[in-house]
């Protein structure tokens, strides 16, 4: 699993770097690199090649769209991390952007980096028909905004320190880090042309690793070591974040995550699909860090 997530890095990296140097080098660029590179661990790609792979897309194809995915997770980081949102001055084991550059260039860089997504989607890299970059840039919009990052991020800072429903707590979870998931999911059916119904299967089926995906980096942040990490942990707590850990408790938080995880297999099971990369992916998720 190392290696793979290994190899779609590297391929991803290269196509960015190669992307942006294309581009007339401006002031802005440093910071966009450094909240870029070198990245996470690709999981929202690797999830995105499991399916696609399923559906027998090119990975040339992939690796770009999952591009755009690492544009858009990079963004929601940089501003996930400036003193108005988290307030988090490490991020991958290193200060966070608005530390290294400041607020103005980080917001700026995190600007640039939403933008940067449809671009790349929208570019001749990418070898689909137009119809297809359309709708995906459609998708990766309403991923994006008040629908889905940004508005997952606003209930995220309106619950602290309040007594949350389950639903609601799901609810912001699946629009914070669900969506994107989800449009992973969902890009293979997209570029297919299948039906709404095969729509709909995916992009539930992305939220839910989305949600297993947060539920696990939470217990990370409760019991998890912040040199692995490479972020501090222990702030949900501090702050008095609503999730799912805090409202069910440890144990019942996995137990739920379990849960969560044979859903998701049993709905590919059920789709027809051998699901055998993803649930590694998912195996790898729920065990990462520890």
């Amino acid at each position: 699993m190392k290696n793979k997530l290994i190899k779609i890095a590297n391929d991803t990296n290269f196509f960015l770097k190669k992307f942006i140097k294309k581009q007339k080098r401006t002031e802005l660029i440093s910071a966009i690199e450094y909240g870029l590179f070198p990245g996470g661990k690709k999981i929202r790609s690797k999830i995105l090649l499991d399916i696609g792979g399923i559906f027998k897309i090119k990975y040339k194809t992939l690796i770009i769209i999952g591009a755009a995915v690492e544009c858009i997770h990079a963004y929601s980081l940089i501003h996930d991390d400036l003193p108005c949102m988290d307030n988090d001055k490490l991020r991958r084991g290193k200060p966070s952007t608005h530390i290294k550059f400041g607020e103005s260039t980080a917001v700026l860089a995190g600007n640039s980096l939403l933008t940067m997504a449809f671009e790349i989607l929208t570019s001749s890299n990418l070898k689909i028909n137009e119809k297809t970059k359309v709708d995906l840039v459609q998708k990766l919009s309403e991923t994006s905004g008040h629908l889905g990052i940004a508005g997952g991020q606003y209930l995220d800072l309106s619950f602290e320190k309040k007594k949350i429903s389950k639903s609601k707590i799901i609810d912001m979870e699946i629009k914070k880090t669900g969506k994107l998931f989800s449009f992973c999911c969902v890009v293979p059916a997209i570029i297919k042309r299948k039906n709404n119904k095969d729509v709909k299967i995916f992009e539930n089926i992305g939220s839910n690793i989305g949600l297993l995906f947060q539920i696990a980096d939470d217990l990370i942040d409760f019991k998890g070591s912040s040199k692995i990490a490479g972020k501090i942990t222990g702030k949900d707590k501090k702050k008095g974040k609503a999730t799912l850990i805090s409202l069910l408790g440890y144990k019942n938080a996995i137990k739920y995550s379990d849960k969560i995880k044979f859903r998701i297999i049993n709905e590919l099971n059920e789709y027809g699909l051998n699901s055998n990369n993803l649930k590694e992916t998912l195996d790898y998720i729920l065990t990462r860090n520890k």
